[in-house]
């Protein structure tokens, strides 16, 4: 996907259980697999990364389907935390920050 259309005209939304998986993640798709094992090993897409309990996405969904489908997760999870991680992702890897 991120080789057949431009990276500003797409977006990954994670739906992660916790920061740190969150964090993985995001980098991955940012600055490559940082772990080194996957097949994003030191392959920066440069994609930007939101997590779903962001508000910054929540506000976009139609409440009765984030109700639906989110919210009760929202509750049990760390929700704070996980998107802390996803915007500390996306603070280092945007250029001039």
């Amino acid at each position: 996907m991120a080789e057949r259309y431009n990276p500003s005209d797409v977006v990954v939304l994670l739906g992660t259980p916790n920061a740190e998986s969150s964090r993985l993640y995001a980098m991955t798709v940012t600055e490559g697999d940082p772990s080194w094992a996957g097949a994003l090993a030191g392959v920066a897409l440069g994609l930007p990364v939101y997590h779903i309990l962001e508000e910054a996405v929540k506000t976009q969904v139609a409440p009765e389907v984030y109700e639906e489908h989110v919210a009760l997760m929202e509750m049990v999870l760390e929700a704070s935390d996980i998107a802390q991680a996803v915007q500390d992702v996306r603070v280092h890897t945007t250029p001039g920050a």
